[in-house]
């Protein structure tokens, strides 16, 4: 079966695509790297002829509000209209778990923009929700930075690991679609400010982590739950000391 993996070349779509190669499937890896744009739509009627299943995990170039609402509504757009064409049988996209939560952030709302085309598209589809990841806990913190100092707001956070979430991914593409959501979600929770900590420790980084209930996430205020799934999440197992193991040492 061909699935056209849409960010074939990233974090997330290059282990889908090793995943779904593993399996025997013809996965496609499908981004500007090879020659598919999915915001000018160069590429991308000749990546999805003849595809059954299109996975899209890209991300936007530009986090800029105006910049990734326009990125993933343009990209989400062609890739629909190329996907009605080609007669694919299941749309399937990876977003955030609480996106639509946190109207404040211009991210987020993006996110909540590429959904909403993606389940109006008449398309049988599924939106895969997925927690922070392992690997982005340290831009959270960075994002959060001023000068020495990090303030980071005491709320639940449940992250997982990349390789978890691309697992969880393959398995919704090789699914029936849901036409609805699935959320997927780390094993443990934790505080973020306290996870803030954690990370910083670990990498013997001097910058301290205030505790701040009014600490912007991204330009939105959390409240306790805005970053855990709600119960009936998937729940792969890797815990973050396990992830931490499996790391190259720095």
């Amino acid at each position: 079966m061909k699935i056209v993996v849409i960010g074939g070349s990233g974090l997330i779509g290059s282990k889908v695509v090793q995943n779904l190669g593993g399996q025997g499937h013809e996965a496609v890896a499908a981004s500007p790297r090879t020659g598919v744009n999915t915001l000018t739509g160069e590429g991308v009627a000749r990546a999805l002829d003849g595809a059954a299943v299109v996975v899209d995990t890209s991300n936007s170039p530009s986090f800029e509000d105006t910049a990734v609402r326009e990125f993933f509504e343009t990209s989400t757009r062609n890739l629909l209209a190329a996907a009605v064409t080609a007669g694919v049988r299941h749309y399937v996209v990876l977003s955030i778990v609480g996106s639509d939560r946190l109207p404040e952030g211009g991210y987020m709302r993006a996110k909540v923009a590429q959904e909403r085309l993606v389940a109006a598209s008449g398309l049988p589809y599924s939106v895969v929700q997925a927690t922070q990841f392992f690997e982005f806990v340290q831009g959270i913190v960075d994002a959060a930075t001023d000068g020495d100092t990090a303030r980071l707001a005491p709320v639940l956070i449940q992250p997982m690991a990349a390789d978890d979430v691309a697992s969880e991914v393959t398995a919704v593409a090789l699914g029936a679609p849901v036409d609805g959501t699935v959320e997927i979600a780390g094993p443990e929770q934790f505080r973020l400010d306290e996870l803030g900590r954690s990370f910083l420790a670990a990498r013997h980084d001097s910058r301290s982590v205030v505790t701040d209930p009014g600490a912007r996430y991204f330009g939105a205020t959390l409240k306790e739950r805005s970053l855990v799934p709600a119960d009936g999440a998937r729940i792969p197992g890797t815990r973050l000391d396990d992830w931490r193991a499996s790391q190259p040492a720095r």
